[in-house]
């Protein structure tokens, strides 16, 4: 099993939690799991877990691109 944990800190940690919260949890014949946390008030720990690093790499490009995308989405509300 490998493993890769990151951890954001950033005033946005909860929004980022909501927003990225539901997309966890196990899909059938998925070989990477993933785990999103938050831990603190501006910290969101993101952990992804696969089955082989190939897996992993492919996981970690997805969740990587998520929690751009929702910080990037947040920024631009908060600026409205």
């Amino acid at each position: 099993m490998h493993e890769a944990v990151f951890t954001f800190h950033t005033p946005a940690a909860p929004l980022l939690y909501r927003a990225l919260a539901p997309e966890t949890g196990e899909v059938a014949g998925s070989r990477s799991r993933e785990e999103v946390v938050l831990a603190g008030p501006d910290s969101l720990v993101l952990t992804v877990r696969a089955a082989d690093v190939h897996a992993l790499r492919a996981a970690l490009n997805m969740w990587l691109r998520l929690v751009n995308v929702a910080d990037e989405i947040q920024e631009m509300i908060r600026h409205e």
